[in-house]
């Protein structure tokens, strides 16, 4: 009996060690990725629809929690109108015939939009202030006096410009890079695996990272933005979305496509493991500026919405474009 409990304290020890290193809440965070990957390929063998659909979900999740991250800030950004045009952007961008006309024509008519909504600075009801309220309990002080919710005038010290910057700025991070997920599905008749591609690779990079920085990370990438983040770190992550790559090539196409662009894997292994780095980086960098230590807490053990898909968001115009240019 007491060598289990000496059992059970030593993988305690070693638990609480690993989340430290990690950050996380490892249990929960592989339970949660577990049921995130599990919903996806549902989706996608299902049908490719139910995965769009799927995207636009997730798309509307992250817009909020921009919303309540901008507001302990002081700074407006017109959900509703967002979530219209994000919603009109990604439908349209993957039912429309000409796609990238689809997506051009409905990013601009979306900055145009989400502009005069931010200057008018309209909001609805008490569920953003309560929102606000508990993001604000886990924030530094200078947050809160920042707030919105604590300053009856908490917006007036930020000019009409800054909502409209930051509004036309979530327009260009959260309907246009999504687009770029929706695009891929489009062309070459490979959807799904070009959705792995694009959703999956990036995660795997992520866990390659998140490993090889706790077990290996000793030469900080960034100390000043994310401490955690490691020059070993973005090899691993590189590695595993290399490993991936070539996975998804090896049961998607035929010899001859190998043996003309073996290359391909390569090459999406290293811009995945550096782009989605640096995405979690300017991440990291926005939640320091804000103070908050995660974008929000729907996903357990992994924060918010955000803080899963920003590298998802990052590194998909780069896949999009080396599977159109390379034929795949």
């Amino acid at each position: 009996m007491e060598r289990n409990e000496q059992l059970h304290e030593e993988a305690e020890e070693a638990l609480d060690q690993i989340n430290k290193k990690t950050g996380r809440n490892m249990p929960q965070a592989i339970g949660t990725a577990v049921l995130l990957v599990a919903l996806i390929l549902g989706c996608l063998l299902l049908s490719v629809d139910l995965f769009v659909l799927l995207v636009v979900v997730f798309m509307i999740l992250a817009l909020w929690e921009l919303r309540v991250d901008f507001a302990t800030v002081g700074l407006h950004i017109p959900v509703v109108m967002l979530w219209i045009c994000s919603a009109f952007t990604l439908i349209a961008t993957y039912f429309a015939p000409y796609h990238l006309i689809a997506m051009s024509l409905s990013v601009i008519v979306s900055i145009i939009l989400v502009a005069i909504a931010a200057s008018a600075k309209l909001s609805f009801g008490n569920r953003l202030s309560l929102a606000v309220a508990g993001k604000l309990s886990s924030t530094d002080a200078s947050a809160r006096l920042e707030s919105s919710f604590n300053h009856d005038g908490g917006e007036l010290h930020h000019s009409r410009l800054s909502h409209v910057a930051v509004s036309v700025l979530t327009v260009l991070y959260i309907p246009l890079l999504a687009s770029c997920i929706i695009i891929p599905l489009t062309f070459n008749g490979h959807p799904v695996a070009h959705a792995i591609m694009l959703v999956f690779l990036p995660a795997l990079s992520d866990t390659g990272g998140l490993f090889a920085g706790a077990w290996l990370g000793k030469h900080k990438l960034s100390p000043r933005i994310s401490p955690k983040k490691s020059v070993e770190g973005l090899i691993g992550s590189m590695l595993f979305a290399m490993i991936g790559a070539f996975a998804v090539f090896a049961c998607t196409y035929d010899s001859a496509t190998w043996a003309s662009r073996w290359w391909v894997p390569i090459i999406a292994g290293v811009l995945i493991g550096a782009v989605g780095t640096f995405g979690d980086l300017c991440a990291s960098m926005l939640k320091r500026d804000i103070g908050i230590k995660d974008m929000g807490h729907l996903l357990k053990g992994h924060g918010g919405v955000m803080d899963r898909v920003d590298s998802i968001l990052m590194s998909a115009p780069f896949t999009c474009a080396l599977l159109w240019v390379t034929g795949l």
